[in-house]
């Protein structure tokens, strides 16, 4: 390490502010605090001490998502193999899976940090930090099938559109992987939705593999959707692990609550937004099941733990809604952000047949709503203030 940081301490003159290359200063921080922590310090007070920066913010979240990521990369080879007819071994299933995985990570990243670098130069600030963790949640929300140039549109339209028209990290009030995901769902919904579109099959043109929403959303008035699940195969079980085709890394509701409790244990995600989200799931499930009829929607007679586990919605309250900068900063008001994303999910998913996956629209909603959530709670606070004498 020692001659890495000669080879910058050699360099950084020329970045500086008389330097030739000044301009490029963003790209020069950035690869130096890749290395290295930020060699900027506050010199006197008053100021605020915290022990935990944005780069340690943002790793901890890295590191609660790396096993989705994981898991993604077996369960899209594994399905690959399954598809094709060829015995899917765990060593084959990764090999396989890395191929279909890293390459829209790869692009993701690469497309995603060259918006970064450009603004960074265009507006002379260091590199944020936060796209590390931008640049792994928008291709786990993907399909595996989906083509890298759309890929590289979605993410464009995220950072570009769903942050840095706003100012950058911090400023932005939408979810930029969301923003992303959205876009290409309503784009080039045949690339997002169907039941051709979560296995990688090789040796046949198209493959029909209905996900566990798709098989619910088909069952008639009066209908079972558990029993319905269970001919297809997908048992609770099977749904809380996450062996399913399906996003890259939304399928494991296991490895998301792993990573819930990791980020809430470091202190990085705030508990009241998951707890909100699980008990507005809940809550509304028990009340559809209350009121439903012999005639009713199936998913009105639905176990409300099965909305738990089926489709994004553990991945998104984990990761997604509790994105610091999107959520609000009230702790009352991320109970009351976090509850009514687990209400509109259940509602989107159960009166909204075209489109059975509610968790995305649901936490962009919220986003937007956010700031309102927290002006609200703020004035009541004010309100029970006794007024100075």
């Amino acid at each position: 390490m020692r001659i890495i940081k000669n080879i910058f301490d050699s360099q950084r003159k020329h970045f500086e502010k008389n330097g030739r290359l000044r301009k490029l200063s963003p790209l020069f921080d950035a690869a130096e605090t890749f290395f290295f922590i930020p060699g900027d310090v506050t010199q006197k007070g008053p100021h605020v001490r915290d022990s935990i920066d944005l780069k340690r913010f943002m790793s901890f979240v890295l590191a609660a998502i790396i096993p989705t990521l994981l898991w993604g990369i077996y369960n899209a080879g594994y399905h690959s193999f399954l598809a094709s007819g060829v015995e899917a071994t765990i060593i084959k299933s990764i090999i396989r899976g890395s191929y279909i995985v890293l390459p829209i990570v790869a692009v993701s990243y690469g497309v995603g940090f060259f918006w970064e670098i450009v603004f960074a130069v265009k507006r002379r600030h260091a590199i944020s930090e936060g796209f590390l963790v931008t640049g792994i949640l928008f291709p786990l929300t993907l399909p595996p099938t989906i083509p890298l140039w759309q890929v590289a549109a979605g993410i464009s339209f995220g950072v570009v559109l769903g942050k840095e028209i706003f100012g950058g990290t911090g400023r932005n009030f939408l979810n930029p992987a969301l923003t992303g995901r959205a876009f290409l769902f309503f784009a080039y919904p045949s690339k997002m939705s169907g039941d051709t579109v979560w296995t990688v099959v090789d040796k046949i043109d198209a493959l029909t593999g209905a996900t566990p929403l798709a098989i619910s959303g088909l069952v008639g008035a009066g209908g079972k959707i558990e029993s319905a699940l269970t001919s297809a195969k997908y048992s609770f079980t099977t749904l809380f692990e996450g062996l399913y085709p399906g996003s890259i890394g939304e399928t494991s509701a296991l490895l998301c609550m792993i990573g819930a409790v990791f980020l809430v244990v470091t202190g990085i995600a705030s508990y009241r937004i998951i707890a909100g989200g699980i008990i507005g799931v809940l809550a509304t499930g028990f009340f559809l099941n209350f009121i439903s009829g012999s005639n009713s929607l199936a998913w009105f007679s639905l176990n409300p733990f099965y909305h738990l586990v089926t489709g994004g919605f553990a991945f998104g309250i984990t990761f997604m809604a509790t994105d610091p900068v999107s959520a609000p900063g009230m702790d009352t008001s991320r109970w009351i952000y976090g509850f009514l994303i687990g209400v509109l999910t259940v509602l989107v998913r159960v009166f909204n047949p075209a489109y059975v996956e509610g968790t995305m629209l649901s936490i962009l909603f919220m986003n937007a709503l956010a700031p309102v959530i927290d002006h609200f709670v703020i004035g009541i606070r004010l309100g029970k203030r006794v007024p100075n004498v």
